[in-house]
């Protein structure tokens, strides 16, 4: 519990909205024959069920006590149930729901989940389009909103597997979902989340630790709270650096506008009474007299006085 309050308050100060734990029981997630799908140099053991059972240790009373703690440092609680048991306690706790990858197929518990009637973010890790379509029915089946996370179920995920270009293909694929990505690799520069982020991702979660040098299965390839302020920094930048989408002239730029740009300018001396031809005519800066795009209503008329070269056309000049 130390341990878990310590990685909720790192989670706050470091910047994020919301922190996910994961409820599980060994003899409700894994038969005692299920192979391990992990780096195993990292995590030695073999069977996901002897892992499970000896994580599983946390219930009902815990994270009711963690979801108070959440409430108390200002940031959002959140479990990932992975049987009905923990759903129900947890549905007390949570306003949203969070399915793991593995239970993209699972349809009696989807539907378990949703007839609690609250949105669902649903990460969509080794599956396929037909899948996310299945579950997608399902979910809607039961009239709940749900979110889509880009993810890759392989830990770590290395950058060559991450393929972030499949967030975009689920934006145009689902353009009327919240679209986001549950990150796997390593967290090196946090580059991963900030290219999800600029490709349109609206919820950005990954692994989270107070220390990656401990064993296990997760701590190697999470991020840690200087990770998690180093990104939320640099995503400030990032938006600072992106500013508005439509195209306009910037007040920064009015400066430019005015002597960066050119004139019509005398190429050489204009006598009064001339009709402007455009042999007369040149462009330079700055831009303090007639526009180059108005040479259309310059050709034709006649200097109302002598016109020195090199003189920057002004419309008083002319009749």
């Amino acid at each position: 519990m130390e341990t878990a309050r310590q990685l909720i308050e790192d989670a706050a100060k470091g910047g994020a909205d919301a922190i996910k734990f994961q409820t599980y029981r060994a003899d409700t997630i894994a038969s005692r024959h299920s192979p391990a799908y992990w780096d195993i140099d990292q995590e030695p053991t073999t069977s996901q069920y002897e892992m499970f059972q000896r994580y599983d240790k946390f219930w009902k009373p815990e994270f009711e006590e963690l979801k108070t703690f959440c409430d108390d440092v200002g940031i959002e609680f959140l479990s990932t149930p992975f049987d009905c048991a923990s759903a129900e306690f947890l549905n007390d706790l949570m306003n949203v729901f969070k399915i793991s990858s593995s239970d993209i197929t699972n349809k009696p518990f989807i539907e378990y989940i949703c007839d609690f009637g609250k949105p669902v973010i649903l990460s969509t890790g080794a599956s396929n389009i037909s899948e996310i379509d299945s579950a997608l029915s399902w979910i809607d089946g039961k009239g709940v909103p749900a979110a889509l996370l880009h993810c890759v179920l392989n830990y770590p995920t290395q950058d060559k597997n991450a393929n972030l270009r499949m967030i975009s293909g689920l934006k145009k694929l689902y353009p009327k979902r919240i679209i986001g990505y549950s990150d796997h690799t390593l967290p090196a520069d946090m580059r991963s989340l900030e290219v999800a982020w600029l490709l349109g991702a609206q919820i950005l979660e990954k692994h989270f630790t107070c220390d990656k040098t401990l064993p296990g299965n997760d701590h190697y390839h999470a991020m840690d709270k200087e990770d998690l302020i180093f990104f939320r920094r640099n995503l400030v930048q990032l938006e600072t650096l992106l500013g508005e989408e439509e195209k306009c002239a910037l007040d920064c730029e009015a400066l430019a506008r005015q002597h960066a740009r050119r004139s019509l300018v005398a190429a050489q001396a204009i006598p009064a009474g001339s009709q402007i031809i455009p042999e007369m005519l040149t462009w330079k800066r700055p831009a303090h007299g007639i526009s180059p795009a108005e040479i259309d209503c310059v050709l034709g008329r006649t200097a109302a006085s002598d016109i020195r070269k090199d003189d920057v056309l002004t419309l008083d000049m002319l009749r």
